[in-house]
């Protein structure tokens, strides 16, 4: 079993910085892939930013790149998603999910994730 605690949300103006926390109840040294999420109010969940566990390799979804950055703590097995230049569009609920499966392509489906945290509100005013 695998259990997800995220930490790290708040409010800020655009343009801050903000960096979310996903804490991992076993050790990540196990492959998985371990995704970070957001819900917008009135939209559907969609995959921001994605790592395998394994080999340390990343996945960002365009409105990501450039201003995301994904990373791995294997000793503290948190998983960090550093997040500037923040606009008022990535204003939503986060949640970070993670599955055992090698996911590659379909890391950004919600669906494929078997484990999930509560999630963390970012808000990025105006």
């Amino acid at each position: 079993q695998v259990s997800l605690v995220e930490s790290g949300g708040g409010s800020v103006q655009a343009g801050g910085s903000l960096r979310l926390f996903c804490k991992v109840s076993r050790d990540i040294y196990s492959t998985m892939y371990i995704g970070w999420f957001r819900q917008p109010p009135g939209k559907e969940r969609e995959g921001v930013a994605a790592i395998y566990s394994g080999s340390g390799t990343t996945y960002y979804a365009d409105s990501a790149k450039g201003r995301f950055t994904i990373s791995q703590d294997s000793g503290l097995n948190t998983v960090y998603l550093q997040m500037n230049s923040l606009k008022p569009e990535d204003t939503a609920i986060y949640y970070c999910a993670a599955d055992f499966r090698y996911l590659e392509a379909r890391w950004a489906d919600a669906n494929e994730y078997t484990y999930w945290g509560q999630g963390t509100q970012v808000t990025v005013s105006s």
